[in-house]
């Protein structure tokens, strides 16, 4: 039996949402919101404005011709704003600031990380997932891959395990696949909608997931744990690291940070409201379990049923 999904927000998120729903007022919060971000670069010593750059005057077309699927379908909530781009995802400058961007956010998380601020949430996730997961997996699937970050430090600690890189964006993978090359990475990308990917049944022994639930809309993540739980195989794992809703970080935010964050996140509301282990759990999996990897953020691991 599915449980009734929970959307509804709190009095401050229902205050900042109605600040969102003026145009120009959202407009503006997503500028500040970018703007703080690329001053917090400037601090800590990511080269923002010269890393992209560099991206920028760089030829694309083969890179984008190797990965994107031009018959793909996107989903409706695709073409939402995310992260203060107006195409979203669907973008080159999504895909070239990707990089530059999560190394300026995650350094927020730790006082004294700076600029490892990523590596070091990134290995948070992976000591659980070492200490959790017992065998080695063989074939590993990274769900919402963006432009490699999370898929080249997935084959960095499961260094002979064949990996698949899924996201909807070809601009992300386009990256990705540049980046591989650079590395001498043989990884296989796909584009492709995680509720639909055309993989077989059973083709893998864990899919992992690294900072995508918190964008989307609940309907989408129970599609998404129903389709992953159809390509595990018997015995695989689960593994979702994200956002800690429960976190005092979030539940104490200022009105002003919460506008910032709700401005550039359009589906917050959503995933706050969700029961994630209610919902792992009515997709097919066992009862996960829930670990605190940062103050901010939390990893579910979940086994196949039976």
């Amino acid at each position: 039996m599915t449980a009734a999904v929970n959307t509804s927000p709190g009095l401050a998120s229902r205050l900042v949402n109605g600040i969102l729903a003026i145009k120009p007022l959202a407009d503006l919060a997503k500028h500040q919101a970018r703007q703080m971000m690329i001053k917090r670069a400037q601090r800590i010593g990511v080269p923002w404005t010269q890393e992209v750059e560099t991206l920028q005057a760089l030829d694309w077309k083969a890179d984008l011709a190797q990965v994107e699927n031009p018959q793909l379908s996107y989903p409706e909530y695709y073409f939402r704003s995310f992260h203060a781009y107006e195409g979203g995802n669907l973008s080159w400058k999504a895909a070239w600031e990707l990089e530059v961007a999560a190394r300026t956010v995650h350094a927020g998380i730790w006082e004294d990380a700076g600029a490892q601020g990523d590596a070091r949430l990134r290995q948070s996730y992976h000591d659980i997932l070492k200490v959790q997961i017992r065998n080695q997996p063989q074939d590993i699937l990274d769900l919402a891959c963006g432009v490699g970050l999370s898929t080249f430090a997935l084959q960095e600690i499961y260094p002979h395990a064949q990996i698949t890189g899924l996201d909807l964006s070809p601009y992300f993978l386009a990256v990705a696949n540049y980046r591989a090359g650079q590395r001498q990475a043989k990884i296989n990308w796909l584009h492709a909608q995680a509720e639909s990917s055309g993989l077989p049944d059973a083709s893998f022994d864990l899919v992992s997931i690294f900072l995508m639930c918190h964008e989307l809309p609940q309907s989408a993540t129970r599609q998404i744990l129903a389709q992953m739980r159809r390509l595990l195989r018997p015995g695989g794992y689960l593994a979702i690291m994200d956002m800690n809703p429960k976190s005092e970080v979030y539940q104490k935010m200022p009105a002003y940070i919460l506008t910032l964050l709700k401005s550039t996140e359009p589906y917050l509301d959503e995933y706050f409201a969700l029961d994630i282990e209610q919902a792992i759990v009515e997709a097919g999996f066992q009862t996960p379990t829930i670990t605190n990897n940062t103050h901010r953020h939390r990893t579910a691991i979940a086994q196949v049923s039976g």
